[in-house]
């Protein structure tokens, strides 16, 4: 580890000035590192005094750069000078950890899962009286939060941030899943792997790794930490004492299997547990159940990005009338038939029709409705010929958004607002 005072001799240059390279200024400027420079591709004139005039000068002889996680190596238009100096990259996540103070960490990683995760996390620390702060891919940049001695961090770490790490050391490393996702920015499944798997790297004896049983082979040496494998039979003795639905839809089983976990290495009590659970009110856009009308249940799975996101909305429900769209995952396919009994019909949204179309027939029926609000008149003009007494209506798109919108938020937003709409009208 680099101690601070060595840490305020090194050289960086910040490539990026989103929100997270402009917290990686001001870490600076609080912290009084003064030998920095900073480079973004677009923005010319933002903090132009530190804005080097030969990037490739000032890259070869700086000794780290620090590369917000929005930056391709393959997309940047520097992408041949980063390449060259790519073992000189770290992320923001890296520096909170060179200039550790003491504080402990719980670092989330995972395909599917890993906001809920951290929010849930947080949720039961706060309850429990831990001091506890939550940031990284989740939203906050990691170094605009104030963290202090005996603090609890919690960091939601994606896999752009995890490929180009190197220091990161969290107390308590958790890898939920991995499965086919952003393969076109890692090149290949088995760098998108081995991204993930950075997040136990770095850790020491005393540390723990906590990672579902099936990723353990995924490992190329055998891990020096404390590894906890959790047990799904464990989180089900105590499902049926929480009074919260979000939290015990299966949805969710995977998520809370984890959070127990922590919370027994954390010696907090059971009964402590289950009472704090209780408040926790679930993230918009994962499977938010936002409207009940009539004989139908509408739920926004917006963030459901792939089909193994979408998998699991699709086991969690009965009768269901689902809208699937956008712009597919690279590699993605559909295994649908322990689902298939559940979907009453699918309607397909967004520019890669026949993607969708090829991956769901002779599967379940669908009609290609092109649009949210297409999808939704036809829905409930549908419900009223099947005639079913309990209907859900499910956006669970399984694939990214930008082909019709800016992000799964916006995505999700429009579902809500056109549902609140046409159900008044039609329900």
């Amino acid at each position: 580890m680099i101690s601070a005072k060595n840490f305020k001799k090194l050289s960086f240059l910040v490539y990026g000035l989103g929100a997270t390279g402009q917290s990686i200024v001001n870490f600076f400027k609080k912290n009084k590192i003064k030998n920095y420079k900073v480079w973004d591709d677009k923005n010319k004139h933002f903090y132009k005094k530190l804005r080097p005039k030969n990037l490739e000068k000032a890259l070869s002889e700086t000794d780290y750069i620090v590369l917000s996680p929005g930056v391709s190596l393959k997309k940047s238009k520097k992408r041949k000078e980063l390449n060259k100096y790519k073992e000189k990259i770290i992320t923001d996540i890296d520096l909170i950890f060179l200039l550790k103070k003491s504080f402990k960490s719980i670092v989330v990683t995972g395909t599917n899962g890993k906001s809920t995760t951290c929010k849930i996390l947080e949720h039961v620390l706060k309850k429990n009286k831990y001091k506890t702060l939550l940031g990284g891919n989740i939203g906050t940049p990691i170094l605009s939060l104030n963290v202090k001695k005996n603090n609890f961090l919690i960091i939601e770490a994606s896999s752009f941030q995890l490929a180009h790490s190197k220091f990161i050391s969290p107390d308590y490393a958790i890898l939920l899943n991995i499965s086919n996702d952003h393969i076109e920015w890692h090149g290949n499944i088995r760098n998108y792997i081995n991204s993930k798997l950075k997040i136990f790297s770095n850790q020491t004896k005393n540390q723990y790794s906590i990672l579902n049983l099936n990723l353990k082979k995924h490992l190329k040496k055998k891990l020096i930490t404390k590894v906890i494998i959790p047990k799904m039979e464990d989180f089900q003795k105590l499902k049926g004492k929480i009074n919260n639905p979000y939290l015990t839809s299966e949805i969710n089983d995977e998520n809370m299997m984890f959070v127990l976990s922590v919370s027994k290495l954390l010696r907090i009590k059971e009964k402590s547990f289950i009472k704090s659970l209780k408040s926790f009110i679930g993230l918009p856009h994962r499977y938010e159940i936002f409207l009940k009308k009539g004989n139908c249940t509408f739920i926004n799975d917006s963030k459901a990005t792939s089909f193994q996101a979408s998998k699991c909305a699709l086991k969690n429900g009965k009768n269901i009338f689902w809208i699937v769209g956008g712009l597919p995952k690279k590699n993605d396919k559909f295994k649908i038939n322990n689902v298939r009994k559940n979907i009453i019909r699918s309607y397909i949204i967004g520019k890669n029709t026949n993607f969708f179309k090829k991956q769901l027939k002779n599967k379940v029926s669908f009609f290609i409705s092109k649009n949210i609000k297409n999808s939704i008149i036809k829905i409930l003009n549908d419900i009223k010929l099947f005639k079913r007494k309990k209907n859900t209506i499910l956006l669970s798109p399984a694939s990214a958004s930008f082909d019709q919108y800016l992000n799964f938020e916006e995505r999700g937003n429009s579902f809500k607002k056109l549902c609140k709409y046409y159900a008044k009208k039609y329900v």
